[in-house]
């Protein structure tokens, strides 16, 4: 007889789980929140200089120029004296110092030996810090204490919002600051977010336009382009930018330096520096980079946006 305690047969099949030991699992590269799209940096035309030095040659401002005497005849008379004048240059004018944004890689010999398949670890490493790199430049070339746009603006270029959030009238007001030949606002994506809220309920919402293969809201057809580096305040308020750019235009130019040694982009470079006695191997990543508002017209800003109270933390990219 059998035993009726006996379990029925039962069919076993392999378990995922033990299948996954034999598989192969596609991996991507390791994924970072925060890179942006860097917008200024593709914006900006960026002016190449030797010896890393940028001098910035203006005219004399004073009654002299404005008095200058400057004929203008039906005929001209050759008995007669012309007029003399001629225009006066600043004695010392400033120069911009290209400053480097600079970082070091450790990689541990046996890691990168061992672990190189299917990324190359050491790619991957440079990869990654370039983009933090790259996002500090970008940070930099607004809030710079030296060269920063915000740094650099002209007190007499900076006016305040009517209150609250920015509103149509706020940026008409600063397009009459910078009103030969703006290129583009410059905000952070919350304050373009709130001016378009501010439009809608106006009934006049902001058309868009493609640009980079990408969609920006514009207001008298001046693209609103979007940074994370304008910081929010903890009073939840910000700045708005309005940027005449180029040389040819007297506006905004970024400066960068062509063909450093280990160039790997312009003004990028990445150098081998050895390995030492724990076998870790070193690499400096290193970006040279300034910006230079050629004329005080250049570059307008609109203060004290509110967007509402936000904690932004923003990402260390010391």
């Amino acid at each position: 007889m059998p035993d009726e305690t006996e379990e029925p047969h039962v069919r076993r099949t392999l378990s995922e789980a033990a299948a996954r030991q034999l598989a192969n699992a596609t991996k991507t590269r390791a994924q970072w929140s925060g890179i942006t799209p860097r917008w200024l940096v593709s914006f900006l035309p960026w002016t190449p200089v030797e010896a890393g030095i940028y001098r910035l040659n203006k005219v004399r401002e004073d009654d002299s120029l404005a008095d200058a005497d400057v004929a203008c005849s039906p005929r001209r008379d050759i008995d007669s004296d012309l007029p003399l004048t001629f225009v006066d240059y600043e004695a010392t004018p400033r120069e911009y110092s290209l400053n480097a944004v600079s970082t070091v890689l450790d990689v541990q010999t046996r890691v990168s030996d061992l672990y190189s398949h299917p990324y190359d670890q050491i790619q991957e490493q440079v990869r990654l810090l370039v983009e933090k790199v790259k996002e500090k430049q970008e940070a930099e070339l607004i809030n710079n204490r030296e060269y920063g746009l915000l740094t650099n603006a002209h007190p007499s270029m900076k006016i305040s919002t009517r209150g609250g959030a920015p509103t149509p009238d706020d940026l008409d007001e600063l397009i009459t600051k910078v009103w030969k030949e703006p290129a583009f606002f410059l905000a952070h994506p919350r304050a373009i977010a709130a001016f378009g809220r501010e439009c809608t309920r106006r009934g006049v919402p902001p058309p868009t336009v493609t640009l980079f293969g990408s969609p920006f809201i514009t207001w008298r057809g001046l693209p609103l382009i979007p940074s994370d580096k304008l910081y929010i305040d903890e009073a939840g308020k910000t700045n708005i930018l309005l940027l005449r750019t180029g040389e040819k235009k007297q506006g905004v130019v970024g400066l960068f330096q062509p063909g450093i040694p280990g160039e790997v982009a312009p003004s990028l470079s990445v150098r081998f520096m050895g390995i030492n006695r724990k076998a870790v191997a070193s690499y400096l990543i290193s970006l040279y980079c300034s910006a230079a508002v050629l004329t005080d017209d250049a570059l307008g800003v609109l203060e004290g946006v509110e967007v509402g109270k936000y904690h932004q933390y923003p990402f260390n990219y010391a």
